[in-house]
Formats: C-alpha cells, structure tokens, sequence
C-alpha cells in the first residue's frame, strides 16, 4: 500500500520500499501538495512556495517539468503502475494541480485521527483510552516534520502548526497520565520539556501538580519561580492568573491538588495559553495562528 510521511523526513512509501524523490525542489513540491492534499493547487501558489520572491522566468515551464517527474515517480510504484495511472492521482487542472491522497495515505491524518480519538476519551474521562490514543498519535511521529525539506512560506507556515499540535497530544497525554495518577512516571519527562519549552506555562504546570503529588511542595514552587523570571525577563508577562491559582493552591496544601481529577480545571487543554494568546500574538505575530492550527 502507498503512504507518504511528513512527520519526520519527506518519504513515499510503497510495500515496504522508499520511492521518495531526491531532488530537492521536487520534494519541496510534493511537500506542498500533501500539504493541500485533494485541493486544487494554483500554478501561483506552486511557485511562490518554491521560489518565494525571487522566482526565474522560465518557474511556469520549471514547474511543469517538476510535475512530469513526480508523475514519472508515482508510475513506478507498484500501487500505481503505469503513466495514465499516476496522472490519475497527481491530476493537472485549470490553472493548478491536485493530488489524490486516500484516507489512510497520509501519516498527518493518522496523527489527527489517534489525536482525535484521545480527546474524546479525555472528555468522557477515558483516560487510559485516552492515554493510550495520544501514545499511538505521537508514535506516528519521526523526527521534526519536513525536516530534509527545504521550506518556502506556506511549508514554514504548516511545519509550525504541526509542532504545535504534537505538543497539544502531548499535553494532553500527561494530562491523562497525571488522571490516572502515574504523577512519579511523568516526572522526569516533564522536566525535560519545561527545559525545552521554558515559557510553556502548561508543562510548568504539570511539572508543578507532579511534583506536589510526589511530596515536593518546595521543588514545584522552585518551578513557579523559575517560570515567573523567565516570563518577565524574555517577554515582559507575569503567569497567567490559572498559574498564579496553582501557585496559592501550592503554597496552602489545596486539598484539591492531591486529588486524581485536574486541577486547575482543565490544566492541559490549552488553557493557561488562551489565556496569553493576545499578549503572545502581539510579541510574535503569527503565533496565535499557529495556535489556532493546534487546536483543530
């Protein structure tokens, strides 16, 4: 069976055999058409994304000779099979061009359906189904998406919405995990990520409630801390008022943070960055719409 990955190196992949294109402007072509999978995609759209603000004279001519090669790939394809069968699937119309992908082709739909399937479970209060969704959606993944693909607009655009929605499964994967009272298992992960991540409220977060529920009332306050410097020297922001809760529930024992149901309400499902969403969107403009990407 034919499948394509993004979420990790570009690959084409065919039973078991790599068919992946190796010029660089072809895979950044075929890139941008699984990123507009059954749509049509304008010959406009197509060079921009390839050529940005600079592209040559002959990028119309350039851009059909693109199309005839990935055509010339997909027909070596057992799943495919011959040349009127790969125009089948990277079809030519009017002014643009469409690729067929099926259901099951593409890994970034598998990813949203694993993802997808978690949160419902999260919302019933499944959370070892739900656990288990976000594992399976997040072990679809091999690396930083595109990551041997050079990157026009559009692609830099798509690549860090993609991140964006990885770190919302994985939020919400330890928000099943911290559920289910697994809060010592997550503990060096987490610490991992607030390194990684050091103005991403929601895994301090998380890095707080674990650490309290392992007995550890000075190290998350530490946590808090460390945050609230971090803010106000990179971004010029104090915690967000649910941090701020956190940190007087930390400092008062709250009964409620021993407990296996979350607390702040709803830690993890973006919330504590809805709550900066017009601060950060102002410090870096585009943010908020990778957010909004993150949240589909």
């Amino acid at each position: 069976m034919m499948s394509y990955e993004v979420l990790g190196p570009l690959a084409v992949n065919d039973h078991g055999e790599a068919f992946t294109p190796t010029a660089p402007k072809q895979r950044q072509l075929l890139a941008f058409l699984l990123l507009n999978a059954n749509t049509v995609v304008s010959i406009e759209s197509c060079i921009a994304e390839l050529w940005e603000d600079n592209p040559p004279s002959s990028a119309a001519s350039t851009l059909q000779t693109y199309v005839l090669q990935l055509r010339r790939l997909l027909a070596s394809l057992p799943s495919v099979g011959s040349a009127p069968c790969a125009k089948d699937v990277l079809k030519t119309r009017s002014r643009g061009y469409l690729l067929r992908v099926g259901p099951s082709q593409l890994d970034v739909d598998e990813f949203n359906s694993f993802a997808g399937q978690g949160r419902a479970a999260l919302a019933r209060r499944d959370d070892g189904c739900a656990a288990l969704f976000f594992r399976r959606a997040l072990s679809v993944w091999h690396g930083e998406p595109l990551a041997d693909v050079g990157l026009g607009p559009r692609l830099r655009a798509w690549v860090a919405g993609l991140e964006e929605r990885r770190l919302g499964a994985l939020e919400q994967r330890i928000e099943a995990d911290l559920r289910l009272g697994t809060h010592h298992e997550v503990l060096a992960e987490l610490t991992a990520l607030v390194a990684a991540h050091p103005t991403h409220e929601n895994f301090h977060a998380q890095l707080v409630l674990a650490l309290y529920r392992c007995g550890r009332q000075a190290q998350a306050l530490q946590v808090i801390a460390r945050l609230r410097s971090v803010l106000n020297t990179e971004l010029g922001l104090e915690p967000s008022s649910r941090m701020q809760q956190l940190h007087q529930a930390v400092l008062t024992c709250d009964a409620r943070l021993d407990a296996s149901v979350e607390w702040p309400e709803s830690v993890l499902s973006l919330d504590l960055l809805a709550e900066r969403r017009g601060e950060l969107a102002d410090l870096a403009p585009g943010f908020a719409q990778c957010l909004e990407g993150s949240s589909a």
